[in-house]
């Protein structure tokens, strides 16, 4: 839907650098192009926005009209207003015929001094300096506007840990229901392995529409490397950790969760790291609020884990509490705000997890992950599924 008014407005960023515009070339795999325009194209285009507020996008000639249709971005110009085709003829390169593209839109718009992401097209900026161009690669405004989500935003997350939930739902069901056989499970007849375990996972997502890469079956001691994915039997008595951070197809928002269960008995170790996350987890999200330091949070899970006896990174360890106690979800799984050691304040609208952890090689590991939104008044879990671990 169009909209006469920027809400994205980043000039005061752009006064504060002394540029005239900011850039960016991607595609619907960019977060802050994708933020920016709402379009969703699998082919590379171009993001303005001039130090007076005003929007352009740049986008191939076959996109003209779904770009009229569907960004919020009203001006629309495509690479044949620039004589895209001609241009290549003439410079027999089709990536330097982009840039003059590009080039001429600058300037036409006035812009001489650009600020660019600090993951901007090397080429393209190269060659648009030849041309005169002044380059300053800046952290993307657009990244502190993504950490205050909108109640549309909230929306499409909401949806997106409702098909993670079921997601977790079925790979915790097949744990529950598989049998122990000579100190491994069996489900169905058949050796449950991580990847089966991954398999429902994945099934039960695209079901729903949302996809998942990386998604965390680990079982074992393996598990206390917090982002090992797991692979081959799913052994009774050991820990399962099971992390699952899905993306809506079609809008591109995440969700995240983790849950450790074990099939068996834990030993009273085992339990005890258990009970210890779960206590550090539930006071760490009982502080989330406005105006609470993420640092404070975050060195209260260090303080409980200390108190308990477990070693935290804040004390020099490699083992127990080894990672941040949490970070912001929306466009990408990991954005602002993070929930560690730098002084971020919350804000209504922020949406992070808090997922502390245990990790120690001889036993494996625990983890718990859940996704909270901040309110205006406090918080809101978003995460419904249970935590049990003894399945």
């Amino acid at each position: 839907m169009k909209t006469e008014q920027n809400l994205l407005d980043i000039s005061e960023a752009l006064r504060a650098h002394k540029s005239d515009a900011f850039l960016i070339v991607g595609n619907s795999n960019n977060s802050d192009i994708f933020y920016s325009t709402h379009l969703f194209s699998s082919d590379p285009f171009a993001y303005v926005q001039t130090k007076d507020a005003s929007e352009t996008i740049l986008v191939p000639d076959m996109e003209r009209k779904r770009a009229e249709l569907e960004s919020r971005v009203s001006r629309v110009r495509t690479l044949q207003d620039y004589d895209y085709r001609g241009k290549i003829k003439e410079r027999g390169d089709s990536a330097v015929a982009y840039c003059d593209c590009l080039a001429q839109l600058l300037q036409e718009l006035g812009a001489r001094r650009v600020a660019v992401p600090r993951d901007f097209p090397y080429h393209i900026a190269q060659v648009l300096k030849e041309d005169g161009f002044s380059f300053e690669a800046i952290r993307s405004p657009f990244q502190q506007l993504r950490a205050k989500k909108s109640e549309a935003e909230i929306g499409k997350i909401r949806k997106a840990q409702d098909a993670c939930n079921l997601a977790m739902k079925a790979a915790a069901e097949m744990i529950h229901k598989s049998e122990v056989v000579n100190g491994h499970l069996n489900y169905h007849g058949y050796d449950l392995t991580a990847e089966k375990v991954r398999a429902a996972i994945d099934i039960t997502l695209i079901e729903h529409g949302y996809e998942a890469e990386g998604t965390i079956v680990a079982c074992g001691k393996g598990s206390a490397s917090p982002h090992w994915e797991g692979s081959g039997l799913i052994m009774a008595d050991e820990p399962i950790i099971i992390d699952i951070f899905p993306r809506n197809k079609r809008d591109r928002y995440y969700a995240d969760m983790s849950r450790t269960v074990l099939k068996g008995k834990a030993t009273e170790r085992l339990s005890d790291m258990y009970e210890t996350v779960l206590l550090a987890q539930e006071t760490a999200i009982s502080m989330v609020k406005p105006g609470v330091r993420c640092s404070d949070i975050h060195s209260r899970v260090c303080e409980i884990f200390e108190e308990k006896g477990y070693a935290t990174y804040k004390s020099g360890s490699s083992v127990g509490f080894i990672h941040s106690t949490g970070h912001g979800v929306g466009l990408e799984i990991h954005e602002a705000p993070p929930v560690g050691e730098r002084d971020v304040v919350l804000e209504q609208g922020n949406v992070i997890t808090i997922e502390p952890g245990l990790y120690y090689p001889d036993v494996g590991g625990i983890r718990l992950e859940d996704l909270i939104l901040v309110t205006a008044d406090g918080h809101e879990n978003l995460t419904e599924m249970e935590k049990r671990f003894l399945v």
